[in-house]
């Protein structure tokens, strides 16, 4: 019969996952962070009397997504952005002038960060979020912001559409 004593334990728990350059303890202070922030968030909700709803109307599902899915953009990807994710981010190239290329830099959390801000889909689970908190406890000024970032993307889709139209003409 072995004893417990002989099994060797592994130093680090995510030892033999994968490559050097996997961030695991980042990711997981970061998953913390957004669990925090949620727990926070239904705190907040509590103490304000702010009830969470029973269920979210299309409406605003189809407003918050728009404006998700715009501010992941402007977030990860317009230049104007770039001194906030300059700190975790190196510049690749400038692809115009409004939209440049950058690659996480550094190890660790700044890793992790650069990350996160240069993904469109990764930083749009956030913002997502933090939308979908601001439509409980701030419904009317959460649906502003919503509606002005939902009507710079019919504005993109509409620049985009004349460019194509007058490219056939």
């Amino acid at each position: 019969m072995s004893d417990l004593s002989d099994k060797v334990v592994p130093e680090d728990v995510f030892e033999g996952y994968g490559g050097e350059k996997e961030s695991l303890y980042s990711y997981s202070a970061l998953m913390g962070i957004f669990s925090l922030i949620f727990a926070l968030f239904l705190l907040l909700s509590r103490l304000t009397g702010r009830p969470i709803p029973e269920r979210i109307e299309a409406r605003d599902i189809a407003l918050l997504g728009m404006a998700a899915h715009k501010m992941s953009m402007v977030g990860s990807q317009d230049a104007i952005m770039s001194p906030l994710r300059a700190p975790v981010t190196e510049i690749q190239k400038k692809e115009s002038p409004k939209k440049v290329d950058e690659q996480p830099r550094g190890e660790g959390l700044r890793r992790s960060i650069g990350e996160l801000l240069t993904c469109k889909f990764c930083l749009g689970v956030w913002l997502a979020s933090f939308l979908t908190y601001g439509l409980v406890l701030v419904p009317r000024l959460t649906r502003l912001i919503a509606a002005l970032f939902a009507v710079v993307t019919v504005s993109d889709y509409l620049h985009q559409s004349y460019k194509i139209l007058m490219k056939k003409a």
